[in-house]
């Protein structure tokens, strides 16, 4: 029992320095004695701490400054519980949309340059409904691919998409990744489409991804007001086709529950 407290103690101790990074005041790092004032603690130990968690990949550490802010790990977990906690939270507001338009219907993310899907509710014929959840697919063609880079400014969209059609020699660092195939869209096209989005506050494709296949989407906003997720709805174009404008503004207004719940602006 002693050693799980000292060591349960000890994870306490190792928060409190994380918290610590996680400050204003650290955005370009912070250095060890730092850390040990802001913390209240003895600088050696702080040391000992920070050179632990930097192993673990929880804290970075910059070998010329040796200044320490949060690490990749750090990001990995907090983007995974994130979006456990956004799963959760949508599944009574997809379940809406599939009572309404007996559609089965996703919440999707974008990762590493692909649209993933992280929950889905299925209608009563489950038309696709398995199968797409961890699944990656292009953000070009899809209607939840547009949405999430809707909010992106021209300059940006224009540089990630000459990066993945292979006009840029390497992936952005500070973009979401390399897509496995190049843009199947051209640039002037995707731009005037994120612009409609915009504006209407949806997305429609009709046979762009698939033949015979049509889908909406709508953007669900986080509490900082960005794009966090997308909402979509997929079906066959003989029983969605002819109700696309209708299901695109019904979905945007259950997205916009979503993003009143997860506590977005306005």
């Amino acid at each position: 029992m002693a050693n799980q407290r000292t060591y349960g103690s000890g994870l306490v101790r190792d928060v409190d320095l994380l918290e610590v990074l996680a400050l204003p005041e650290a955005r370009d790092g912070l250095g060890v004695s730092r850390v040990a004032e802001l913390s209240g603690r003895d600088k050696a130990q702080v040391s000992r701490a920070l050179a632990t968690l930097a192993d673990a990949g929880l804290v970075s550490r910059d070998e010329h400054t040796r200044t320490y802010r949060p690490g990749w790990r750090l990001f990995a977990l907090a983007t995974h519980a994130t979006e456990t906690h956004l799963a959760h939270l949508a599944a009574p507001f997809l379940r809406t949309i599939v009572a309404r338009l007996n559609e089965t219907t996703h919440l999707c993310v974008l990762r590493a340059g692909q649209v993933f899907t992280l929950r889905s509710e299925l209608a009563s014929h489950a038309f696709r409904g398995l199968g797409w959840e961890g699944v990656g697919v292009d953000p070009f063609t899809t209607s939840p691919g547009r949405v999430l880079l809707s909010e992106w400014d021209e300059d940006t969209v224009g540089h990630w998409w000459r990066t993945f059609s292979g006009a840029a020699a390497h992936p952005l660092p500070d973009l979401p990744g390399a897509a496995a195939e190049p843009p199947s869209i051209p640039l002037d096209q995707l731009t005037g489409k994120l612009a409609g989005i915009r504006k209407r506050g949806y997305e429609t494709v009709d046979e762009e991804f698939e033949p015979g296949l049509v889908g909406v989407s709508a953007p669900v906003y986080g509490f900082r007001g960005d794009i966090v997720a997308a909402v979509n709805v997929s079906a066959p174009k003989s029983r969605l086709g002819e109700r696309l404008p209708a299901a695109g503004r019904f979905t945007r207004t259950v997205a916009d529950r979503i993003s009143a719940a997860l506590g977005a602006p306005g």
